[in-house]
């Protein structure tokens, strides 16, 4: 068998280096694309959205500091029942204020099911799967919990 014979069929040489240079090129392609989807909030392997939960940021994140404050409220209502006890008011005087907190605590906590409807199980509902059918278990249990009290 000659030279000649056994080349035939063999890519040449630039047609090797060439095709090194394409799959770098495609490799870097490939990569510029994920780069691109994760700044826009795509997930580079799976090509879904990265949400506010995949980085570990709660629906009720962007009002932190309302809630904080809210929550202080309330606890200042609660102080002033301990208060009223210590001071022996009237009973009744009492329990118009233990409706009042317990009406603060479950206009809270309506908003902050709300936020988690909103941004977890939204998010979950963008993935799909059983991701979805656990975030709304979790926030049907939840609504239980809340009507119960």
């Amino acid at each position: 068998m000659t030279t000649t014979e056994a080349g035939a069929g063999a890519p040449s040489t630039a047609a090797v280096g060439a095709q090194d240079t394409q799959d770098t090129q495609d490799t870097q392609d490939t990569q510029d694309t994920r780069n691109a989807r994760t700044a826009q909030g795509t997930d580079p392997v799976a090509d879904v959205p990265v949400t506010d939960h995949d980085r570990g940021v709660h629906g009720y994140h962007h009002q932190k500091d309302q809630h904080l404050k809210r929550l202080r409220r309330i606890e200042g209502q609660i102080r002033g029942l301990q208060r009223m006890v210590d001071e022996d008011v009237y009973c009744i005087d009492i329990l118009t204020q233990v409706s009042a907190s317990t009406k603060a605590l479950q206009s809270f906590a309506l908003q902050l099911l709300e936020e988690h409807l909103r941004h977890c199980v939204a998010d979950a509902a963008l993935k799909g799967g059983a991701e979805i059918d656990a975030k709304v278990e979790e926030a049907t249990k939840a609504i239980g919990r809340l009507l119960r009290t």
